[in-house]
């Protein structure tokens, strides 16, 4: 098997059915960097059933249903992640001064310091407290030893609001015998 060395940012993570950390069980990672200095993400589908408004208050009118905060990740809980959704195509090629750091079509990550009317492109926001976090190498070594699937994100990944169903939903879309992880069982023992 080839080793894996190529970014996976605007990509998908998903945990392996037999990745038993309690951190990822079954997470869902939306990659927003992923080079030789190490790989950051947010967790999608793990809400915390905690008002958003709260944690970034200037953006609580543009929080997308169920606007909760989501958590992000094992990695500094205190800090907050904001994945705006623009009403066009972000340009890769938008400055880092736009307030918007373009990630995947429409999405993008977003300057929660900036005052909302500033950004007027920014249609909805989802908000994730903490991050999921890698050091140099350390990715490419989970993945080379099966512990993610790598898989196609979709704008719709960010906003779903079933959360908890999309680590079935994005196995099921995939390619070949990967689909049937699925509907691979929370305990094997009990099947």
């Amino acid at each position: 098997m080839k080793p894996h060395t190529e970014s996976t940012k605007g990509r998908l993570l998903v945990a392996s059915p037999t990745l038993l950390d309690p951190n990822f069980h079954r997470t869902v990672v939306l990659m927003l960097e992923h080079n030789h200095d190490g790989a950051i993400g947010v967790v999608l589908n793990r809400s915390r059933f905690v008002g958003g408004s709260e944690a970034a208050p200037l953006w609580a009118d543009r929080l997308v249903h169920p606007c909760q905060l989501h958590d992000g990740g094992p990695v500094s809980k205190d800090s907050v992640i904001g994945l705006g959704l623009a009403s066009e195509v972000y340009s890769q090629a938008a400055p880092a001064e736009s307030g918007v750091t373009p990630l995947l079509g429409c999405v993008g990550v977003l300057d929660l310091h900036r005052n909302p009317s500033e950004l007027p492109e920014v249609t909805g926001v989802r908000l994730f407290a903490g991050y999921a976090g890698w050091s140099g190498g350390q990715l490419d070594a989970e993945l080379n030893a099966g512990g993610w699937i790598i898989a196609d994100a979709r704008e719709e990944d960010v906003v779903t609001d079933d959360a908890g169903g999309l680590w079935q939903t994005v196995l099921a879309r995939q390619d070949g015998l990967t689909s049937l992880l699925a509907r691979y069982p929370d305990d094997p023992a009990m099947n």
